[in-house]
């Protein structure tokens, strides 16, 4: 059983771009479905999509490159815990590599970036920080 969906899924992206694969599978769920739609706005990754399948639905992420090859995820980390949750308001969200990273966070109105949480003034949980 797993007890962390959420670092497996940051996991698996992690090791699909040390690889250079052009996308990675994951079993899907509305948090991790939530996390990569944050993930396109922002401009981290291509694009997703939720293939049916028999037991569970699968998740495809799309990972990003340049034209020369380099990742566009240098660096995505799990902040929050199950054993240890961190939680911020909105004067309290960390600026992730001056501006050009973010958190990604699960309030109360979805899961939305640091900047989109700031704009519509709400904290929540700081799932990851991705740069």
């Amino acid at each position: 059983m797993m007890t962390d969906p959420v670092a497996d899924m940051l996991t698996r992206v992690r090791n699909a771009l040390l690889i250079e694969r052009p996308f990675v599978d994951m079993p899907a769920s509305k948090l991790k479905e939530g996390i990569a739609q944050t993930l396109q706005r922002e401009g981290f990754i291509w694009d997703y999509e939720i293939i049916e399948q028999a037991p569970q639905n699968v998740l495809r992420v799309n990972l990003k490159y340049s034209p020369t090859g380099e990742r566009v995820i240098q660096s995505i980390r799990r902040v929050s815990k199950p054993g240890c949750r961190v939680y911020a308001t909105v004067k309290d969200t960390p600026e992730v590599l001056q501006g050009l990273g973010i958190c990604v966070l699960s309030t109360s109105k979805g899961v939305l970036s640091s900047r989109e949480a700031k704009a519509q003034n709400v904290g929540g949980e700081i799932l990851c920080e991705v740069w």
